[in-house]
């Protein structure tokens, strides 16, 4: 750990003792070098030592992420000199006998160009409180200031701040003092410092702003807030309330960014340069319709999640993971509710919505871990499954936020049929919102089913058993059968082959396929087995992941022509593949296998195909009644 030097703290007539708070000082410390300049000013008590900590995690992001590796220099001084800052563990320092105001200064280099940490350089400042704040032992609940210093330096003239935290004084740029109640407050208002392209539109009486950053040249923002501000409307509707006083969207694009965090009054998104909107384009293309899910997903979050919200996380500790089986709730309900919206506020069309429906379908049942893991369970182990991947993750677990989501269509299909649609999945959300966001009780494990229970009058533990709790494969032929819709599965016809909508029921017979039993992806070298599945031919064969085929049937090996040579190999018969695996050349037999019907396809039953009850129900499904 490299120790800075440190000057004496300035007089200051508002001292942290007088105000009642403690103060941060946030500026430039190197652009070129992506180091930000922390000030923390404190007021030392006399009957304790003071303990420092940089958080682990940041909340709604489940992983250790160990902030406080980022801190790159860090000493204290008094006005008596310097005082001594020795390091505890990890991520905590505990300060030396001093009184009066001290002041730790110190260094956090950032580039991490996400949503969950910081980024510094000359196009740009980002962070979150929880990678540059260090947290007061003991201090969480008092109120704190921030100043925010303009950056010296040509490259910055046109930096603007873009954040949802309350000003004190600030210039017209954006740069000054700003207020949090508590440090848990302050480390909720991501902070960017940009040249922004921005947009203004207003839901329930209050103001939403959007703030892109990154080249969005071209960019149909009016386009962007038009259709947020539908969609946050929905939201609203749906909830009944709106529980904040203004809203941000913090919006940066690059190449080929994804990516969303919630927070309590803004949103941190990441998105790709070609999703945003471009004049002149009326039909929603797969990128925009991307882009409006994850703000729609974000948005939702501002009632479930950060005000309906697991009683584990209230004034969680940030230094150790905070395991809960409710993740399943918190992300698969709004996995849901992101594309619903969208449909139900006319911004994609029925057919589009079933397209997304269809392909998460398509993934989960390409996913044999939903065989070995429940999503209540995932949810328990997302501090060491979710956000650490890896090429065995399809085969041994299950994504909460995917089938999540389609456990809560399955459960507002059930509570609808329970109650003759007097009670839908919404009813549920207004009730969470009631009994738990409203009065800031925070949920516990067995609430969510009590509550579905109790709204519905009937016994629906079985349902939470079997696809909560329980690994049982999803009823999607009698949920769709309740939304009046059709259903098809087949083999796939390509790798990429997710499936999608029909405008009617096929009248043709899909065609036999065979399957390889990986997932890959085309390399220099060849081809790169990404991922092979559990008792797939691949792995019969002797394959393994991360194996790269450089050669099949005597040819050169493309991902297309080893999928076209797997169709039209005859059954009982191999393919002579060769392939490294590390620097170690293999020459196997691989024999193709009938392919799995993983692929959905979903259609509106027509009105000769459905009945009324079906077409009343899909209608108040689609349009939100």
């Amino acid at each position: 750990m490299k120790v800075g030097h440190c000057q004496a703290p300035n007089p200051d007539p508002r001292s942290p003792s007088d105000r009642g708070f403690f103060f941060y000082r946030i500026a430039v410390g190197s652009a070129e070098a992506h180091r930000f300049a922390v000030t923390l000013r404190l007021e030392a008590p006399a009957a304790r030592p003071v303990r420092l900590s940089m958080p682990a995690w940041i909340p709604g992001s489940y992983l250790i992420r160990d902030f406080a590796r980022n801190v790159y220099s860090i000493g204290a001084v008094a006005a008596s000199g310097p005082v001594a800052l020795t390091k505890v563990d990890k991520q905590t320092w505990a300060l030396g006998a001093a009184s009066g105001v001290i002041e730790v200064h110190y260094e956090v280099y950032a580039q991490d160009l996400s949503v969950r940490a910081a980024w510094l350089d000359r196009t740009r400042a980002y962070f979150n409180g929880t990678s540059l704040l260090l947290r007061i032992d003991g201090a969480e609940e008092l109120p704190c200031e921030i100043e925010m210093v303009p950056p010296e330096g040509g490259y910055a003239e046109s930096w603007r701040v873009a954040t949802s935290l309350k000003p004190l004084q600030s210039d017209v740029r954006g740069f000054g003092r700003y207020r949090a109640s508590t440090y848990w407050e302050a480390i909720d208002h991501p902070v960017e410092w940009a040249d922004h392209a921005t947009a203004r539109f207003t839901v329930d009486g209050v103001e939403h702003r959007i703030a892109v950053s990154g080249v969005a040249t071209g960019a149909d923002l009016p386009r962007l807030a038009a259709d947020l501000e539908a969609t946050c409307t929905g939201h609203v509707r749906l909830f009944g309330e709106l529980p904040a006083p203004g809203y941000l969207f913090l919006l940066h694009v690059t190449g080929d960014g994804y990516g969303g965090l919630e927070h309590c009054m803004s949103t941190s998104l990441l998105a790709a340069r070609a999703d945003l909107p471009t004049p002149g384009e009326h039909a929603a293309s797969d990128g925009y319709r991307r882009l409006l899910g994850l703000c729609s997903h974000e948005y939702f979050h501002l009632w479930h999640v950060k005000r309906i919200r697991p009683a584990c996380f209230a004034g969680a500790d940030l230094s150790a993971e905070v395991p809960t089986t409710l993740l399943w709730v918190f992300e698969g309900i709004t996995s849901y509710y992101d594309d619903l919206m969208l449909v139900r506020t006319a911004r994609i069309t029925a057919r589009s919505y079933l397209e997304l429906l269809a392909r998460n379908v398509s993934r989960l049942l390409r996913t044999p871990g939903r065989r070995r893991q429940s999503i209540a369970d995932a949810s328990f182990d997302a501090w060491i499954r979710l956000y650490k991947p890896d090429e065995n993750s399809p085969n041994a677990s299950v994504s909460y936020y995917l089938k999540g989501g389609l456990v809560a269509w399955g459960l507002d299909a059930t509570l609808r049929l329970a109650t003759g649609d007097r009670v839908t999945l919404d009813d549920l959300m207004r009730a969470l919102w009631r009994r738990f966001g409203l009065t800031g009780v925070g949920l516990r494990e067995g609430d969510v089913e009590r509550l579905a229970t109790e709204l519905a009058g009937c016994d629906l533990q079985a349902f939470f058993d079997r696809y909560v709790y329980g690994t049982d494969e999803l009823p999607l032929d009698a949920w769709c059968a309740a939304f009046g819709l059709g259903m098809r599965l087949r083999p796939a016809n390509v790798e990429k082959d997710e499936g999608g909508a029909l405008s009617a029921a096929p009248d043709d017979a899909p065609g036999a396929k065979r399957w390889l039993g990986a997932r890959t992806k085309d390399c220099a070298e060849g081809v790169l087995l990404v991922q092979v599945f559990d008792d797939g031919p691949a792995q019969r064969a002797g394959f393994s992941a991360g194996d790269v085929v450089i050669a099949v049937a005597g040819l050169r090996a493309s991902a297309d022509l080893l999928f076209s040579l797997a169709n039209r190999c005859p059954a009982g018969e191999s393919l002579r593949v060769h392939a490294f695996r590390g620097d170690v050349l293999h020459v196997l037999d691989l024999e193709p296998a009938p392919a799995p019907e993983d692929t959905c396809e979903l259609w509106l039953l027509a009105d000769d195909q459905s009945t009324a009850e079906q077409r009343t129900r899909r209608a108040g499904w689609l349009d939100g009644r």
